[in-house]
């Protein structure tokens, strides 16, 4: 059996970080397995549909470095891709289940659906479930109707997970539910059922949210008489709080599209979200796409919430940064540079330097204006602990000695900037610590930071000058 998966998001919002997991791990199943990866469109929800949704989430799957072997733009036999083209295949299964005693017509309004529920409630009910009073009703044409399933009675419906093991839902707990909509579309659960089984779709991998839709699209199934998928719920995806990530949450970025913007890297969010959820043997955290392909293994996958962990993609995105050509940290940091204004102040020289010095050190590419801010546009105070240090016997009597030798520099960058560190320390007879610390402290205002020749260069000479005589004056 040839494997099939598919990723089937609906066009009501951009690409959010839960669904990019569901894409992913589906991708990485196929992948690993020799199958096939579909994308399907299911649109039918279209008053929340946005003009802009099928787009944007077409190009971040791709940005972020997943293809599609059968699309709504790359036919593969299996087509239509969107739900919405598809209306007249679930027509056809809908009047046959009505045929069969299996489905039946609903002429219940609003209201009375509300009245209904409100009744068993103050009943004190447990399960809030149609009551059926439609079942035997006969067909009224001149009036709006959905279709409801017919929920058999007394019946378990059983599948084994392949994160959570054997699940079972009793009938019972599932009333009578709606099909189609007054307005012909199918819902999500009926007309999910059926483009799996008519896209011969062998597995299903999803969010452990759609767990209770099962029961309900194994009742299609079942009805039918078709072969059913294998179903795997993954785990929710929780915040640094452990609680439900949700679009609400405004303490993680949630899309995909904001990550491009700031400057993430798509290989390393790609690295990033194949591990929320699903731990590799060897437990490495930087791999390639090749080489997560070949260690993807289902049987891995967690039972527990994955956590989406910050410090862990700063670092991740991070290792991919210094991977980069200078050339490519510079185009990835500029538009960022740009934006702050900073390509007007300064040259392309200083520009690039500045990126280079402090490459190794960006989490984002939106990150440079604030290591820029953080060197170049402090306030130019010192702490207790940099104050005590500064008033280290011999202190004073360093900075002088560096500050004589840089003022008789021609060339102020950074080959001509560093040999006259060494040179300090023999004229103050000053080495290690007590050499690097206070020239670092006394010029940036840091107790630590990049190689302090490069930054040295890119302050400039007479504000490198000016903070020594301002250190020199306070001692």
């Amino acid at each position: 059996m040839s494997v099939r998966v598919r990723y089937a998001p609906s066009p009501t919002g951009h690409l959010h970080i839960g669904n990019a997991r569901t894409a992913l791990f589906n991708y990485l199943f196929a992948r690993k397995n020799d199958g096939s990866f579909i994308v399907r469109i299911e649109d039918t929800d279209t008053k929340r549909n946005v003009k802009t949704g099928i787009e944007s989430q077409l190009k971040y799957l791709k940005w972020l470095g997943i293809d599609w072997d059968e699309s709504i733009n790359k036919d593969g036999g299996y087509g239509p891709y969107s739900q919405l083209e598809r209306l007249d295949i679930y027509e056809k299964y809908a009047q046959e289940l009505l045929d069969r005693g299996l489905a039946y017509k609903c002429y219940c309004t609003k209201e009375e659906l509300k009245q209904e529920r409100e009744a068993l409630k103050e009943r004190g009910e447990d399960k809030l479930h149609y009551s059926r009073k439609c079942l035997y009703r006969t067909d009224e044409p001149d009036l709006p109707y959905t279709i409801r399933f017919k929920v058999p009675k007394d019946t378990y419906y059983s599948f084994n997970d392949m994160v959570k093991g054997k699940v079972t839902f009793k009938s019972e707990d599932v009333g009578d539910w709606v099909m189609v909509k007054q307005n012909g579309i199918p819902t999500y659960n009926f007309a999910c059922a059926i483009d799996d089984h008519l896209m011969a779709i062998t597995h299903v991998l999803r969010g452990e949210d759609h767990i209770t839709n099962t029961p309900k699209q194994l009742m299609i199934y079942n009805a039918f008489n078709w072969d059913k998928p294998r179903f795997g719920h993954m785990t929710l995806i929780v915040n640094e709080d452990n609680k439900k990530l949700s679009k609400r949450d405004h303490s993680i970025i949630q899309f995909i599209e904001q990550y491009q913007t700031l400057g993430y890297l798509p290989d390393a969010l790609f690295n990033f979200i194949s591990l929320l959820g699903w731990s590799p043997k060897g437990n490495k955290e930087i791999l390639s796409k090749e080489q997560l392909i070949n260690l993807f293994d289902d049987k891995q996958l967690s039972n527990s919430p994955a956590k989406f962990d910050q410090d862990k993609l700063a670092f991740i995105n991070n290792r991919y940064i210094k991977k980069l050509s200078d050339e490519e940290a510079v185009e990835l940091c500029m538009p960022h540079l740009t934006k702050a204004g900073l390509t007007n102040t300064y040259s392309e020289e200083w520009i690039e330097n500045l990126v280079k010095v402090f490459k190794d050190r960006l989490s984002f590419g939106a990150e440079i204006t604030a290591l820029y801010d953080e060197f170049f546009n402090q306030e130019f105070t010192l702490d207790d602990e940099q104050e005590t240090l500064l008033k280290e016997p011999g202190v004073k009597e360093t900075l002088e000695v560096f500050k004589r030798l840089l003022e008789e520099l021609d060339e102020f960058n950074a080959n001509t900037i560093k040999p006259l560190i060494n040179q300090t320390g023999k004229e103050a007879n000053a080495k290690g610590k007590m050499l690097y610390m206070p020239l670092r402290v006394a010029t940036t205002a840091q107790m630590h930071g990049p190689d302090l020749p490069k930054v040295l260069a890119l302050l400039g000479k007479d504000t490198v000058i000016n903070r020594l005589n301002q250190m020199m004056k306070a001692l």
